[in-house]
Order: structure tokens, then C-alpha cells, then sequence
């Protein structure tokens, strides 16, 4: 008698991207209670942990066909929470218990958050937008905003000492400069956005492995590092941005072709003449006469 397999029954996982982001709001929530009790190092953990999550349900919904619009509210609250509030709040319970201006930054960020946030959702609805624009953020994405404010904390965890990077003026003036440049309108390379060249491969695996160490050694300067490297990008960002505005027949190209373009665009520029220095221009004049040279075919000035 042959055994006929049983019919397991299907697991529905459409569910399972907005159980991820429901997570991270615990997790969000969670960082705030460790805050309260004087307990940075996990209230860092946990929002590192919800910004991993943020990062993994988008792409989950779209490996899973499982996006919704219920999907993309939640997700958008969660971001309000996890990189507004909680940051703001544990920010100002760790480092600035006792400052007045420190509650007014961090209140400035929560609001810039959240106003960041609402921009996003509207540019998401707007059909008229070129296609090039959906590869780069307006303005610094939440989690690198919320990434920013932790760095704050990571700075007094690493020294053990109050120093110019624990005073309130550098906080505030930190913080509120992180507020501004979320709501501005400086494009931001989306990561997912990233085309990595074949022959990058190796280096970067090897700059992630000591990414590995370093999480795991000095965290806390692994944090700045990121921070660094993510704002130093943001003049390439701007380049290639407005290059692509006014190069629409590069719109729909891979970034191959882009990148290949461009150098063709380089190479074909002609090269500039150097400039001659002032008193370096054709011979003759005072400059001959001072020092007695005779000019081609003629006398001693």
C-alpha cells in the first residue's frame, strides 16, 4: 500500500512583513524603557535593531508580493516612533536630563522627523515625478537621522569622561543640525539604490568583514565611521543628481551606462590650457631689461 503524502497546509505569509514592522515599534518602545533606567548600551541595541528591521520588511513585502496600503501606514508610524521619538527620548534621558535648550533640540528633531516623513509619503503619491528621482532620498532618510542622534551617546560611552562632545552647546548645535538637513532638500543616495561593480566585489567583503570586527571591538567608532563616510557621500549624491536632470536620455539607463557616459563625456571635454602667472607673459618689457637679455634679433633693451 503506497503512503500518499499528507497536505500540509498552507502558511499564509503576507502577514509577515507587517509583523516585522510591529516588532520594531516594540523594539522602539522598548529602547525607551531601557533609557529611563540609565541603561544606554541596550537602548542602542534595540534601536540598531529596529532600524535592521525597517530596512528588511520593505524588501520582505516585495519578495512576498505582500504590499498594502495598511503595509506602508504602518511602516510610516513606525519610523515616527522608532526614529523620532524614541531617539529624541533617549537622547535627552541619557544626555541631557536637567537642559531646557537639550529638550527644545530634541523636540525640534522629533517634529523635523516627522515632517520628513509626511514629505515622503507625498513624493511617494506624486506620479509626476522623473524616474531618476526615486533613486535618491530629499533630504537625510529617518534611520540615518535616528543612526545620527545614537552616534550622541556613543561619543560619552566610548571616552568614560565629560568632555567638548558631552557640553550641551555641541549637543544642541548637533542635533539641530541633524533636524535640518531631514527636512531640506539635499538628495540622498538610496543604498538599495547602489550598482557595486563586479571588480568591487572583493574589497567591499573585505571592508565588511573588518565592519564584523569592529562591531564587535570599538562600536561606538564604528558609528562615527558610518556617520563620516554617510555624509561625505552626499556631495557625490548632489553631482550625480543634477547631472541626471540634465541628462534625460540617461533616465532609464543602468548605472553601467551612466558611469560609462560619463567618462566618455570626460574624455571627450579637451584639456585646459594652463593659465600663465602674472608677469610670466610674452618677453620683453621691464622684466628683460632688469635682467639684461638680449631680445631674439635685436639689441639690449
Amino acid at each position: 500500500m503506497i503512503n500518499k503524502p499528507r497536505n500540509r497546509p498552507n502558511v499564509n505569509l503576507q502577514i509577515l512583513p507587517s509583523a516585522m514592522t510591529v516588532l520594531s515599534i516594540c523594539a522602539g518602545l522598548t529602547s525607551i524603557k531601557f533609557a529611563l533606567e540609565h541603561q544606554p548600551i541596550p537602548a542602542m541595541a534595540l534601536i540598531a535593531a529596529a532600524a535592521i528591521l525597517d530596512g528588511l520588511d520593505g524588501r520582505v513585502a516585495r519578495m512576498l508580493d505582500a504590499q498594502s496600503a495598511m503595509g506602508a501606514e504602518i511602516d510610516s508610524l513606525a519610523d515616527a516612533v522608532n526614529f523620532g521619538v524614541t531617539p529624541a527620548i533617549v537622547v535627552y534621558a541619557t544626555l541631557l536630563p536637567t537642559s531646557p535648550a537639550g529638550w527644545i533640540a530634541v523636540l525640534l528633531y522629533a517634529v523635523c522627523v516627522v515632517l520628513r516623513l509626511a514629505r515622503f509619503n507625498a513624493l511617494q503619491d506624486d506620479g509626476t515625478q522623473p524616474a531618476y528621482t526615486h533613486e535618491y532620498f530629499v533630504g537625510m532618510p529617518a534611520p540615518a537621522g535616528a543612526i545620527s542622534m545614537i552616534g550622541l551617546i556613543g561619543l560619552k560611552l566610548q571616552f568614560h569622561h565629560d568632555g567638548w562632545w558631552s557640553s550641551t552647546v555641541f549637543l544642541c548645535i548637533w542635533i539641530t543640525g541633524t533636524s535640518i538637513l531631514m527636512v531640506s532638500k539635499i538628495p540622498m543616495r538610496k543604498m538599495h539604490a547602489l550598482a557595486v561593480p563586479p571588480n568591487w566585489a572583493a574589497p567591499l567583503l573585505a571592508v565588511l568583514a573588518i565592519c564584523a570586527a569592529a562591531a564587535v571591538t570599538v562600536p561606538y567608532i564604528l558609528i562615527w565611521v558610518i556617520i563620516v563616510a554617510y555624509l561625505c557621500h552626499v556631495p557625490f549624491a548632489v553631482r550625480n543628481q543634477r547631472w541626471l536632470a540634465q541628462h534625460p536620455e540617461m533616465w532609464d539607463e543602468k548605472p553601467q551606462q551612466r558611469r560609462a557616459v560619463r567618462r566618455a563625456t570626460r574624455r571627450a571635454q579637451p584639456s585646459r590650457r594652463p593659465i600663465p602667472r602674472l608677469g610670466r607673459g610674452r618677453p620683453g618689457g621691464r622684466s628683460m631689461a632688469r635682467l639684461r637679455l638680449r631680445k631674439p634679433g635685436g639689441r639690449l633693451p
